[in-house]
C-alpha cells in the first residue's frame, strides 16, 4: 500500500544523519578500548605494558576531537522536521559549552587515571588488557552522558560509565574487593530501576524522550495524567542522585572507595561524580525545568544534607585506621557533592538562571584537578593518614604538593583555585535567593578546615621512622624512586593548580555555561 505524503514526509522525518566528528571524542575512547582487549588476546606477556601507552594514547587523540567542537553549536542524531530540515529540539546528542566542559573534565580525568593506573596495575598483577578496557569503556559512556539530551540515551550512557565501574572495583583479588564491587553494584542496580521506573512515568505522561520536548509537554499535562509526571520526574532524579552519592544515597561510597584499587577509587570520585552530576542537571535545568521550584527546594535541602554529612564524618574518621586516607578522601568527595548540587539547585528558581549552573562546571573543573592530584600521591603512598606524619622529611616535593592539593580542597591560600570555585558556588546560592543554604555551606566549609588541616600539619611534622636519638647525618636507606606516569600524574595536576591558582579565569569564564541556548 502507497503511503500518502504527508505520512512519507512523517516516516522519513525518522531518518537520522550523524555527525562523525560532533560523536569523535566519546567514539575514539570506545574505539581505543575495543582495540586494546583484541590487542591483549595476541601480545606477548612481556608487551602487555604497552597496552596502558596505547590506552593514554587514545584519551589524548579524544581529547584533540574537542577542538572542533569548541565553539559548542554541533548536533547530530536528530529528527527531520516535515519540511526535512532538522528539529533541534529533538536531538539526542549535543556538543554545546556544557558537554564539551564536562567531557574535557571526563577525558582529562581518565587520562590522569591512566597515569596513575601503570604502576599500580603492574604492582598488584591486575590483568591488564581487561583493565584498561573497563577504564576506556567506562570513560566512554561518562564522555557520552553530558551531550546526551534524550532520556534513553541519557540512561544507556550511564549504564554504560557504571558497569565497567563495578568490574573495575572487583578487579582486586582480595576480599575487600569484592565487597567492594557487590555494595556498588547492588546499589547502582537499585538506582537503575528506579530510574526506568520514572523515565517510563514521565514518557507515558509527556509522549516524548527528548528533554526539551518533556519541558514544553509538562504544563500541558492533563489532570488525570499530572500525578504521574510529577512522580516520574521525581523518581528520575532520585536514581540519578544515586550516582552522585547525594545523602542519603551514600552509603556504599566509602567502603567502595577502601575496597577498590586506588587508581579507581580516584576514577569514581571525579569521573564517575562528574558523569553522575552533568546528567542530574539536564534532566532538571532541561527535562523538568517546569517543576524547578520542586526539585530546586529538593535538591537544596539534598545539597545541605550531603555537605553536612560528609564533613561531619571526615571529621570522625580515625586518622590511624586502616585506609583512611582514602576514607578521608571519599567522605571528603561526599561534601564536595554536596558543593555541587547547590548551583544546580539554585538553577530551579530562575533567578540569573545561566550563572547557576556553570558554577557547577567551573567547580566539577576545579574539584577534578585537586582531588586528582591529592589521589595521585595516596597511590603512591596508601595507608593510614597517620603515616603521612614526617613525609616533608622523606619526600619534599611530594608532601608539598599533597599540602597544595589539601589546602585548594579546604578553600584557603595558595590554593587560590578551591577558594574561587566556593566564592562561585556560594554567590550562585546567593543571587537565587538561597540565602539559607550559603550559609549552610559557609559553615561546613570552615568545618572542613579541621580535618584537611590536620592532615596537612602531618606531613610537616618530626619523621617518626627516625628516631630521635639519631644523629642527622646518619645514613638512611635508599628512598624507592616515584615512578615515572606516576610523577608525571602528580605533576600535571599540580601545575594545573598552580595555574589556575594564578589565573582562575581559564576556569571561572565557564560559568557563563547555559543549558537554554
Amino acid at each position: 500500500m502507497a503511503l500518502t505524503p504527508l505520512a512519507s514526509a512523517a516516516a522519513g522525518s525518522l531518518i537520522q544523519s550523524v555527525d562523525w566528528t560532533t560523536i569523535a571524542p566519546p567514539l575514539i575512547t570506545a574505539a581505543t578500548g575495543l582495540g586494546v582487549l583484541v590487542a591483549d588476546l595476541f601480545l606477548p606477556a612481556r608487551r602487555k605494558p604497552l597496552l596502558g601507552w596505547a590506552s593514554m594514547a587514545g584519551l589524548v587523540v579524544a581529547l584533540l576531537a574537542l577542538i572542533p567542537l569548541r565553539d559548542g553549536t554541533h548536533v547530530t542524531f536528530c529528527l527531520k522536521t516535515v519540511a526535512g530540515t532538522t528539529d533541534n529540539g529533538a536531538c539526542s546528542y549535543v556538543a554545546d559549552h556544557f558537554a564539551l566542559s564536562f567531557q574535557l573534565l571526563v577525558l582529562g580525568g581518565a587520562l590522569l587515571v591512566a597515569l596513575l593506573s601503570v604502576h599500580a596495575v603492574e604492582e598488584t598483577g591486575l590483568p591488564r588488557g581487561e583493565y584498561w578496557f573497563l577504564l576506556l569503556s567506562s570513560a566512554a559512556g561518562a564522555a557520552l552522558l553530558p551531550a546526551a539530551r534524550d532520556l534513553a540515551t541519557l540512561v544507556v550512557a550511564l549504564e554504560v560509565a557504571s558497569l565497567p565501574a563495578f568490574a573495575l572495583v572487583g578487579l582486586r583479588r582480595d576480599g575487600r574487593g569484592g565487597e567492594a564491587a557487590l555494595k556498588f553494584f547492588l546499589s547502582s542496580v537499585a538506582a537503575t530501576a528506579v530510574t526506568l521506573l520514572g523515565a517510563g512515568f514521565v514518557y507515558a505522561a509527556t509522549g516524548s524522550m527528548y528533554l526539551t520536548r518533556i519541558a514544553a509537554a509538562l504544563p500541558h499535562v492533563p489532570d488525570q495524567l499530572k500525578t504521574l509526571a510529577l512522580v516520574g520526574a521525581v523518581l528520575t532524579l532520585v536514581g540519578f542522585a544515586f550516582k552522585t552519592a547525594a545523602v542519603p544515597f551514600h552509603f556504599w561510597l566509602p567502603d567502595t572507595y577502601a575496597g577498590a584499587p586506588v587508581p579507581v577509587a580516584a576514577y569514581l570520585s571525579v569521573v564517575g561524580k562528574a558523569a553522575g552530576i552533568s546528567g542530574l542537571a539536564l534532566i532538571a535545568v532541561v527535562g523538568f525545568h517546569p517543576y524547578g521550584r520542586i526539585w530546586g527546594l529538593g535538591l537544596a535541602v539534598v545539597a545541605a544534607l550531603t555537605m553536612t554529612l560528609g564533613n561531619t564524618a571526615a571529621l570522625r574518621q580515625r586518622t590511624d585506621a586502616p585506609h583512611s586516607a582514602v576514607r578521608l578522601l571519599a567522605w571528603s568527595s561526599i561534601a564536595q557533592a554536596g558543593y555541587l548540587l547547590v548551583p544546580i539547585a539554585a538553577a530551579g528558581y530562575g533567578h540569573g538562571r545561566h550563572d547557576p549552573l556553570g558554577a557547577t562546571v567551573a567547580y566539577a573543573l576545579i574539584y577534578g584537578v585537586v582531588n586528582l592530584g591529592a589521589f595521585a600521591v595516596v597511590a603512591l603512598l596508601a595507608g593510614r593518614v597517620d603515616d603521612y606524619r614526617g613525609l616533608y622529611a622523606r619526600r619534599p616535593a611530594t608532601a608539598l604538593a599533597l599540602a597544595f592539593f589539601l589546602l585548594c580542597l579546604a578553600g584557603l591560600p595558595p590554593g587560590v583555585i578551591g577558594l574561587f570555585g566556593k566564592v562561585v558556588v556560594f554567590r550562585a546560592a546567593v543571587q537565587s535567593g538561597l540565602g539559607w543554604l550559603a550559609v549552610v555551606m559557609a559553615v561546613n566549609v570552615v568545618v572542613a578546615l579541621y580535618y584537611y588541616l590536620v592532615w596537612t600539619a602531618k606531613l610537616f611534622q618530626p619523621d617518626p621512622t627516625r628516631p630521635s636519638a639519631e644523629p642527622a647525618a646518619a645514613p638512611r636507606p635508599p628512598r624507592p624512586a616515584l615512578p615515572l606516569p606516576l610523577a608525571v600524574g602528580l605533576g600535571l595536576a599540580a601545575a594545573l593548580g598552580v595555574v589556575l591558582s594564578l589565573a582562575p579565569q581559564l576556569v571561572l569564564q565557564v560559568t557563563s555555561v547555559s543549558l537554554f541556548g
